[in-house]
């Protein structure tokens, strides 16, 4: 495993179009991601949110259900739409006795491309070197497994909403 990145590949049957509005579209972002999200992301600004539970499994929604109201912070890095969305946060920051905003972030991209059956979503998260040696770790850890359930949950929440 590299040090410094994880990366997550998943081919989700449904047309770029549908894979694109799932990410880059906040409120649909929120549902499978599990975040209220205050607005539309824009690029170079910052959005914030609060986690609430994902809407499209019990399982992973218990998993955040601890997490409930506590504050989500990421600033937009870039929006390419069809290929590219990405975004900066604080990875794994979930202790609220820490002030996690002197750290440096991590650097999450959603990249798309055509794949046999559907849409090849790349998500890689990259940076964690630069993390506090004392949390990277478990920073790394903990977002390796996230990514894992999250490719999970976009994938049904694209088998739940209708095609527009």
């Amino acid at each position: 495993m590299d040090s410094d990145r994880i990366e997550k590949k998943i081919v989700l049957n449904a047309t770029r179009e549908r894979v694109w509005r799932a990410i880059s579209d906040s409120a649909r972002f929120g549902t499978w991601f599990g975040v209220e999200i205050d607005g539309p992301f824009v690029a170079g600004k910052e959005a914030t949110g609060r986690i609430t539970p994902t809407k499209v499994d019990p399982g992973v929604a218990k998993l955040q259900a601890p997490f409930l109201g506590m504050p989500w912070r990421v600033v937009i890095e870039r929006i390419e739409p069809m290929t590219l969305f990405s975004f900066r946060w604080h990875p794994y920051a979930l202790d609220p006795s820490h002030d996690h905003s002197k750290e440096p972030m991590t650097l999450v991209a959603f990249e798309l491309a055509e794949a046999d059956g559907g849409t090849l979503l790349t998500i890689t998260e990259s940076g964690f070197d630069q993390i506090p040696i004392e949390r990277r770790a478990q920073a790394m850890e903990g977002n390796d497994g996230g990514w894992t359930h999250q490719t999970k949950l976009i994938k049904k929440f694209l088998a739940l909403e209708p095609p527009s």
